[in-house]
Order: structure tokens, then C-alpha cells, then sequence
């Protein structure tokens, strides 16, 4: 299965690919304002390369459950600056935004990947990525950011979440987005109760089976805290090992983390569990 992104073609067999997440922001939950700074950002832009990352996924918007959304014009003031920097050192840029109009400027300066949590919320996405030649990931997301979390219901989530991953895909396409060039993102803790997440890992081979690769970013979440017990969001590196190795073995091809080297190196035990039971 190849995924395309401009001139990146991503289609090593066996292979799982690491995103390593990098908030330009001040409110991210995480590790907010740590990398809201150009030169932070670029200093950790090449850390997280250095530690394996794949693709680096470049945000400006903070989606943490209750956050409100940022103008184009101050995730551009943001975010360009670290685009323009990284340009011309070979990695990968993915730009975490729902705008097309950040989309088409990050695009314009080198990005190679749209990662968009609302899956073409703004009806002019789909047009830009497909005129560049990008990678789009399309996420699932019941609500908002503002609302996501208040009451997610669902008479069957992995269904549902399959069924309009697959229909988002449709409409790309036929706008004119390369089937090769998209990747599905299940959208773990966006509108999902902890039993939601659980099941979208357990029964991730069933999104696996609309044939393009799945994204799964499940580092250092909430739900994976209230499991643990662990309400710091840095203490929950072994919960996130955890769930993205099985949901590497069950199907995922990209795993976006905000740990990169501890996350090449599970994900390397992952991939050798698919080799062997493949024979």
C-alpha cells in the first residue's frame, strides 16, 4: 500500500511510519507554549528527526477537548516561520490544520501533508491538496473541539467512524485527491468515550480494510490517563507505548506521537509480530 505526499512516496512493506506531533502553540495540552517560538520549534523539529521521526506534523491550532478555534492569520503568523525554516532540510512536513487557507500556504512553502482533524469541514480543502499533489489525512471527529466530549454516543462507533471515513474519501476523490495520496485517522478521544477509543484500537482492522493506511494518535490522551490512573499527560508514555505497538500489529500504518524514539523502537517489536504471523 503506497501513500503519497507530493514528492514523498511512503510504501516500505511491513513498515510502520512515526509522526512526531509538534505543537506551535499555547495551549496545547501536552507540552503548550514550549514550542510556540520559531526557533524552539525548529530546534525540536530537528530533535524529533534526529530521534526518527518520519514526518513531523507541524500544528498552530490547538484541538485539546474545549479549545475554541484560531484565525488563519494567527496559525499562519505561527506556523510559517517554522515552515520556512524547515524547507530545505529533507524531513517531512505534515501541517495540522482545518483551514484551507493555512493549507494552501504551508503547501506553497514546502509542506507535503495535510493532516485535517474536521475530514474537509472547509469545502475548499479538498480542492487545495489536490492541486499540490499533498497527502490528506481525514479524521473522524463527532462535535467539535469546543463540544466533543460533553456526551459522544454511538449505537455502533467503529461502524459509524468506518462509514464516514470511507464517505469523506469519496468526496476528496472526486474533487480531484489522489486515492494513493489519503490516509484515515479514526480520530481517538475527539467526540470517543474511553470505551470508544478501546474499541477503535481493538478493531482497527476494520478500518484497515477500506485500503488506505490508518493513522492512530493516541500519545499521552486522556483516556489513556483515566486507565492508568495518571491525570499528568508526560507520565503516560507506557500507556501510549502500549496502545499504539497493538494497534500496529492490528492494522495501524502511521502512529502520530509526541515520544518518537520510544515509539520507533515498539513499533519495531510490532512490525516483527506482522512478519511472523504472516510467516
Amino acid at each position: 500500500m503506497i501513500w503519497r505526499c507530493r514528492d514523498r512516496a511512503f510504501d516500505e512493506p511491513g513498515r510502520v511510519l512515526v509522526m512526531g506531533i509538534l505543537n506551535i502553540t499555547p495551549d496545547s495540552f501536552s507540552d503548550g507554549g514550549r514550542y510556540l517560538e520559531p526557533a524552539a520549534a525548529i530546534a525540536r523539529a530537528h530533535e524529533l528527526t534526529a530521534a526518527g521521526a518520519d514526518i513531523l506534523d507541524l500544528g498552530a491550532e490547538s484541538t485539546r477537548p474545549g479549545s475554541l478555534p484560531v484565525a488563519a492569520e494567527e496559525q499562519l503568523r505561527r506556523l510559517m516561520p517554522v515552515v520556512q525554516g524547515l524547507a530545505g532540510s529533507g524531513a517531512c512536513l505534515s501541517i495540522d490544520t482545518a483551514s484551507a487557507e493555512v493549507a494552501s500556504a504551508a503547501l506553497g512553502g514546502g509542506a507535503h501533508i495535510i493532516n485535517d482533524v474536521t475530514a474537509l469541514g472547509d469545502p475548499a480543502m479538498a480542492g487545495v491538496v489536490a492541486a499540490a499533489g499533498a497527502g490528506l489525512v481525514l479524521m473522524h471527529m463527532q462535535g467539535s473541539p469546543a463540544t466533543m466530549q460533553q456526551a459522544p454516543q454511538y449505537d455502533d462507533v467503529v461502524r459509524e467512524v468506518r462509514e464516514f471515513l470511507g464517505a469523506r474519501m469519496v468526496i476528496a476523490v472526486a474533487v480531484g485527491v489522489a486515492p494513493e495520496c489519503v490516509a484515515l485517522d479514526p480520530g481517538i478521544g475527539f467526540g470517543k468515550s474511553i470505551e470508544h477509543s478501546l474499541q477503535l484500537i481493538a478493531r482497527l482492522d476494520e478500518l484497515a480494510a477500506l485500503g488506505r493506511p490508518v493513522l492512530l494518535g493516541a500519545s499521552r490522551k486522556s483516556f489513556l490517563g483515566r486507565l492508568i490512573g495518571e491525570e499528568d499527560p508526560n507520565q503516560r508514555l507506557e500507556a501510549g507505548l502500549a496502545a499504539a505497538s497493538i494497534g500496529a500489529f492490528l492494522g495501524a500504518r502511521i502512529i502520530r506521537t509526541h515520544d518518537v524514539a520510544a515509539t520507533r523502537r515498539a513499533t519495531r517489536i510490532a512490525e516483527a509480530l506482522v512478519a511472523a504471523r504472516s510467516g
